[in-house]
């Protein structure tokens, strides 16, 4: 890293638990974010903010007004603009050094594989659970970590998966197969606090970052499968571990 690099990371970089090792493994890392709404927003300002080098922004949605509560990458001028592009413009100016990649439409099946391709982690934080699934089969069979973030109302969950490794569950081993569908709720259905949507995406965003310094820094410890629950109304942290099914179609023994 450059002198001026070197001086941007340097909060990092006396970090024993990140040292100059773990902020060069964050350079040279790839984070695909699904969805650059109330979770991408935060999280990529702190991925752009670590300095991880690549970042690959998935959304098939425009910004609207509403948004603006809670998704703070965005501001009055970008209504109506697609928040992949937005989010991008918004990348290159925060830090020109950084690689920032747009695609402006929705990640399904048939693309998922595409999309992820080459990422050292994918962190999801879209709004539903049919993208999710599809997010995360594809990143067992490409054998990426999956970084699953999602909230509604005043509770966040925020996990690391690595279904595609020997033990671990993916997020299907989570949620199971019923859920395979888009009939969620939605924050224009139940209400959402912005504040509460800034803390989990920046809890996804130093997840992902556990999981890019796994070998590298002692910040490294993914803590797969273990989803964290938060309470913003307590406010209470709680975990749960999730084994891994071994009849789930995508990671279990009958998947291979």
């Amino acid at each position: 890293m450059t002198p001026d690099r070197l001086d941007r990371f340097a909060r990092h970089i006396v970090l024993p638990e990140v040292g100059g090792a773990g902020q060069a493994k964050l350079v040279a890392s790839h984070v695909v974010l699904v969805g650059m709404g109330g979770i991408g927003s935060p999280a990529l300002q702190y991925l752009a903010g670590a300095g991880i080098g690549r970042l690959t922004l998935i959304d098939d949605d425009v910004v609207e007004a509403s948004n603006l509560q809670r998704q703070t990458i965005f501001g009055t001028e970008d209504i109506g603009r697609p928040k992949a592009e937005a989010a991008a413009d918004w990348l290159r100016a925060f830090d020109p050094a950084l690689e920032g990649t747009a695609h402006v439409l929705r990640l399904t099946r048939g693309n998922a594989a595409d999309l992820i391709a080459g990422a050292d982690v994918v962190l999801d934080g879209s709004d539903n659970f049919a993208t999710r699934l599809a997010v995360s089969d594809a990143c067992v069979a490409a054998g990426i970590p999956l970084t699953s973030a999602a909230l509604g109302r005043f509770q966040g969950q925020v996990a690391s998966f690595a279904g595609h490794r020997a033990g671990h569950a993916c997020y299907r081993c989570f949620v199971g197969d019923a859920f395979d569908a888009e009939d969620c709720d939605t924050c224009a259905d139940t209400g959402v606090l912005g504040a509460m949507v800034g803390m989990v995406g920046a809890f996804g965003a130093m997840a992902a970052m556990r999981v890019l310094l796994e070998g590298v820094s002692t910040l490294g410890d993914p803590q797969w499968g273990q989803v964290h629950v938060l309470d913003g109304l307590k406010p209470a942290l709680r975990t749960m571990r999730i084994a891994k099914d071994p009849e789930c179609r995508a990671c279990g023994s009958s998947s291979t």
